[in-house]
């Protein structure tokens, strides 16, 4: 093929290229790579301007661009300074918008992730957030965030992070939060949720991480939740819970990959039961002040990985059993503030907290 025939079909199929949507772009590029490659210097000046023009004629679609610029005018001027220009995904001259990621999508490209965290944005939820239908990440911790979370954020239905701990939100969860199918983390501590942990949130096969700490819940929590077979951590620590450990756990096969459990700072009641010791994923157990009493079930000391484990500040009673000091990963035993006798000393590398005389019950 000679160099002006080797032009032609090189320019042609450029042009072909750039008439295409982006999706069958690549396909088209692949099916003149030999030329490309067989290409002189010539071809190529003339070869890459279609080639360009492809990426520069993908705009972002104008439902995210109305979307971030309500945002933009309700969160203000911190993130105004950071915010420059009128595409947020960038436009050639200027990058994406500090906090913006975006992902091409056919002709257009969509904003997939918002991270706008620790600036002191003032202000209610900012509820435009809700248009960006494609985004798989959302984190606005550590703002002044306040209000509810509305319940459109269940129009998220590609949402994986969810990140609004560290804020001032109040009310209850909207139930819809529970259509977040493809959900893995949820963080929602720090902030002044009321009412009930919503059962909803079993609806979600992919959570792996739930923070619900420090809010304001009350009410038991829901026994559903154990069967979310992801779950790997589960924080409901310093709230207003009641009900018992049993309840939680009445499910047959529940928590099957659960690791970190965290109820402390509540009010449960009742004992410690055996069953506790069916999650054998179990490596952190938190359990300090809260009114539970009765004795520690030998069991738990059968847990293969459990590392550290919190009893201090119930009402215990009984003694620890002695499987405890002698098992291979315990590394933290907190028990004070308690009513049990006296029994074996720790033993090994075992951090456990020195008890007074008060702390036993002879």
């Amino acid at each position: 093929m000679d160099r002006k025939t080797k032009l032609d079909v090189t320019c042609a199929a450029a042009a072909s290229v750039a008439a295409q949507p982006l999706e069958n772009a690549y396909a088209l590029i692949d099916s003149v790579e030999t030329f490309i490659f067989d290409c002189d210097a010539a071809s190529l000046i003339i070869l890459l301007p279609f080639l360009f023009n492809v990426a520069v004629d993908c705009k972002t679609l104008k439902r995210d661009v109305k979307a971030l610029n309500e945002i933009k005018a309700s969160l203000g001027w911190r993130v105004v300074y950071a915010w420059v220009g009128d595409d947020p995904c960038g436009d050639g001259d200027l990058p994406a918008w500090s906090g913006v990621t975006c992902s091409t999508q056919g002709d257009y490209r969509v904003v997939t992730e918002l991270e706008v965290y620790a600036v002191s944005i003032i202000g209610p939820f900012p509820t435009a957030v809700t248009n960006l239908l494609d985004l798989t990440r959302l984190d606005l911790h550590n703002n002044k965030l306040t209000g509810p979370i509305p319940p459109q954020i269940g129009r998220l239905k590609r949402l994986k992070v969810l990140n609004l701990r560290w804020n001032k939100l109040q009310d209850v969860i909207p139930p819809e939060i529970g259509e977040l199918k493809k959900l893995t983390h949820l963080y929602l501590s720090f902030n002044s949720f009321k009412g009930e942990i919503p059962r909803e949130l079993a609806n979600l096969p992919d959570l792996q991480y739930l923070h619900l700490h420090e809010n304001r819940f009350i009410g038991r929590i829901p026994a559903e939740l154990g069967t979310l077979r992801n779950l790997r951590h589960l924080d409901v620590g310093n709230n207003h819970l009641v009900g018992t450990i049993r309840e939680l756990i009445r499910i047959e096969g529940c928590f099957p990959v659960l690791r970190n459990l965290y109820l402390n700072n509540n009010y449960l009641t009742g004992g410690i039961p055996a069953q506790l010791a069916n999650l054998t994923n179990l490596e952190i157990l938190y359990l300090s002040y809260n009114k539970m009493s009765g004795i520690v079930p030998a069991g738990l000391a059968h847990i293969p990985k459990l590392t550290y484990l919190y009893l201090d500040h119930n009402q215990l009673s009984g003694r620890i059993p002695d499987a405890f000091y002698k098992h291979p990963y315990l590394k933290e035993l907190y028990i004070e503030g308690n009513a049990f006798r006296p029994g074996v000393n720790p033993i090994g590398i075992h951090k456990v907290l020195e008890l007074s005389d008060s702390d036993f019950l002879f």
